[in-house]
């Protein structure tokens, strides 16, 4: 019998005990709040109807289909996946193997399912008995899945960020609700997305969307987790780098890239609308090189994709169940995508998908900032921990 750890040292992963100077993360929130608003002030445009809340009234106008930016977007989206599709083909045709596991499923996993269940089935019925509690479907779907994947985690590892780490885990869900209001806001600059069913007032809506919105990074992060111990992650990407710039001033021309885009996105939402996704990214990025912090992607330069591959595909797989459980609900999202909105699966155009690349290094960003805030490491320092018992076993 073999025995094979599937966990290396956190150097070669990448992350490094660095202090992260406390400016980076408030710069990072006033650009993004104030380059959007600013940008409809210098247009002349009125400000009320982007601060409406609830936010109801449909005022951006999304261009019609083209095909051109459609093909031009699709190669993009491919030149990006690509690479983890082969490697991850190619790993997966390979002959199977036997794991031992560390613990049994455990209880409260089993509750998870049970609970996703039952919450699965109330949100795409129409149950009179149900209608109260239909429209609130979400928190529990998500509650439930958070439970399932950490669960899958311990089982593996023998230890999970919900068992091994408690306060940060309970942390990130009002990190979460704050992260994705983020989104909302810039949403109102673009409106690729709203919502349908969300007849309240202004503090109820608060509330109700806030309770939604705090299972976010819980569920990318936790899935980012199991997605890391797997064997397709762990074989198949690491390799041997070029030299990778890290310039202070190409962190600045970034910088001011990403800063002209949010500056014009609710004057040209037509065209800027993927800097929604990808500005906050490179805001963070740039941020973090200029005040000598650890970037997120640093794992990059040692050779090592594993945790920017775990968190990408982490945020696409939670996508899809967003999508999927999404479809039937009563209270729902639906999406208006300029130039490309065609093909949908489920309500999301596909091409939509390829916002949630950049989104899943977003989540991995704000849950190593606030790792690193609670004063233990987490990003991929805990896995160190399991360094002592984890091990999956080939079959002999």
């Amino acid at each position: 019998m073999k025995w094979v750890s599937f966990v290396g040292k956190s150097d070669r992963l990448g992350v490094k005990s660095l202090k992260i100077p406390r400016i980076a993360p408030f710069a990072a929130l006033v650009l993004l709040l104030g380059l959007p608003m600013l940008g409809i002030l210098a247009a002349g445009h009125p400000t009320d109807r982007y601060l409406e809340f609830p936010p109801q009234t449909l005022y951006v106008q999304p261009a019609s289909f083209s095909w051109m930016y459609f093909v031009f977007y699709g190669l993009v989206f491919l030149i990006m996946a690509l690479p983890i599709l082969i490697i991850g083909g190619y790993l997966f045709l390979r002959p199977p193997v036997s794991y031992v596991y560390k613990r049994a499923f455990p209880w409260w996993g089993w509750a998870g399912l049970a609970l996703n269940a039952i919450s699965w089935f109330v949100a795409w019925t129409r149950i009179p008995a149900f209608a109260v509690i239909q429209p609130h479907t979400f928190f529990p779907l998500w509650l439930s899945f958070i439970l399932v994947v950490n669960a899958l985690c311990q089982r593996r590892d023998g230890a999970c960020m919900m068992t091994r780490r408690p306060v940060y885990f309970a942390l990130l869900f009002p990190a979460s609700a704050i992260f994705w209001w983020v989104f909302e806001y810039l949403n109102r600059f673009v409106q690729n997305w709203h919502y349908l069913g969300i007849e309240y007032g202004a503090l109820e809506y608060a509330g109700l969307a806030s309770f939604s919105f705090s299972t976010v990074l819980p569920a990318v992060l936790g899935t980012r987790d199991w997605l890391l111990g797997t064997r397709w992650i762990q074989e198949g990407f690491i390799f041997q780098p070029p030299p990778l710039p890290q310039t202070k001033g190409l962190a600045v021309a970034l910088l001011i890239f990403s800063g002209f885009g949010l500056f014009g996105i609710g004057i040209w939402p037509n065209v800027l609308f993927p800097l929604l996704w990808v500005s906050p990214l490179l805001i963070i990025l740039c941020l973090q090189i200029l005040t000598s912090g650890a970037p997120i992607l640093s794992s990059l330069r040692g050779g090592d994709l594993r945790p920017v591959v775990s968190a990408v595909l982490a945020a696409l797989l939670c996508g899809w169940f967003w999508e999927m459980w999404n479809y039937y609900s009563l209270a729902k999202w639906v999406y208006r995508i300029p130039y490309v909105h065609r093909f949908e699966i489920f309500e999301m155009p596909v091409l939509g998908y390829a916002g949630y690349l950049p989104f899943g290094l977003e989540c991995a960003a704000v849950g190593d900032l606030l790792d690193r805030t609670v004063k233990k490491p987490l990003g991929l320092k805990p896995v160190k921990e399991a360094e002592q018992n984890l091990h999956v076993s080939f079959g002999a």
